[in-house]
């Protein structure tokens, strides 16, 4: 009889022996699974882009310009295919990276940081997917207008019709608060949304009376402008520059030199900084590569802006995140 129990619990000790075994095999394989899912996510999270999409603005604005030979340079140098794309440019990039339509866009360094703050065109719609690769050259704001208008100053103005940009891009915040500087509002002037080709139009026609433009000086729809129409460019009052950036501190004092566009003097007003943005999510990789495939290769920016684009001066005037891939190019620069 004893022996017969001794029998049973031998058997029973194997069988559940053989139930933990089982089970420690299971548990290996979820422990084996699971890194495998790991590690397949740390791939995602670093896995080379085959395609990149480089937002710019309108086809006659320096970002345009400029962005067909970004996209060639990082294409060249990365070997990720990028392409420059058409936009409604600052403002309009911000939201288009936030909702996955690009992955790099140029931006004004102003519009960048009411976008991650949500505030002025951003209010109630922060943007929270963007940080910066770095700094390109000053965005000049110009108040273009021609001889036959007789606009000599802000104050002349009033009433006429003005073209400040589309409502929420880089180019009408500007015309806002250089127009606040200067006493005046939108409800003084006849406010026109033009973009950058359509107010030069419109000036050559005599349809508007002045434009707005932000952008990097010579502004290439001016040149055409000026190329049939004698072109002024109206400088703000003494003493309101620096009451502006006293006011807005991301703007800085800037100069249309004699001779751009004809002009027989130099014309005192101001300029943000333009910028380059990327995706948070971009691996730390990629964005070092497109950063340092633009920097390093800024000779072959055959733009009057290249000589102003520098590895040196890539972090000026950012008050934005940097993203952890260009933080390592310019600290590799120091």
């Amino acid at each position: 009889m004893k022996t017969k129990q001794f029998r049973l619990l031998l058997l029973l000790s194997a069988f559940a022996l053989l139930i933990l075994a089982a089970c420690g095999t299971d548990s290996g394989k979820e422990k084996e699974s699971a890194d495998k899912d790991d590690a397949s996510g740390d791939v995602a999270s670093t896995e080379k882009p085959k395609f990149l999409s480089l937002l710019t603005g309108g086809t006659q604005g320096t970002y345009y310009a400029l962005g067909g030979t970004f996209a060639e340079l990082i294409s060249t140098e990365t070997g990720v295919t990028t392409t420059a794309e058409v936009s409604q440019a600052s403002a309009a990039n911000m939201t288009a990276l936030q909702d996955d339509k690009g992955e790099i866009a140029f931006v004004q360094t102003d519009i960048a940081y009411y976008a991650t703050e949500g505030t002025m065109m951003f209010d109630g719609k922060k943007i929270d997917a963007i940080s910066a690769l770095g700094a390109l050259y000053p965005e000049t704001v110009q108040l273009i207008t021609t001889e036959a208008t007789g606009i000599k100053t802000y104050a002349d103005l009033k009433g006429k019709k003005v073209s400040v940009g589309a409502p929420g891009s880089g180019t009408y915040a500007n015309a806002e608060q250089l127009l606040e500087i200067h006493g005046l509002t939108m409800k003084d002037i006849k406010p026109q949304n033009l973009d950058f080709g359509e107010s030069t139009d419109g000036l050559q026609a005599g349809q508007i009376d002045a434009a707005f433009i932000t952008a990097g000086t010579p502004t290439a729809a001016v040149e055409a402008l000026n190329a049939t129409t004698k072109v002024n460019v109206i400088g703000m009052d003494a003493g309101k520059a620096d009451e502006l950036i006293a006011k807005y501190s991301y703007y800085a004092k800037d100069t249309v030199k004699a001779g751009t566009y004809g002009l027989a003097n130099d014309v005192e007003t101001v300029s943000v900084q333009a910028m380059l943005a990327v995706r948070k999510d971009l691996s730390e990789e990629v964005v070092y590569n497109m950063t340092k495939s633009i920097y390093d290769n800024t000779g072959k920016i055959s733009h009057p802006k290249g000589q102003l684009i520098k590895a040196e001066t890539g972090l000026d005037g950012i008050s934005i995140e940097i993203h952890p891939g260009a933080q390592k190019y310019f600290d590799e620069k120091k």
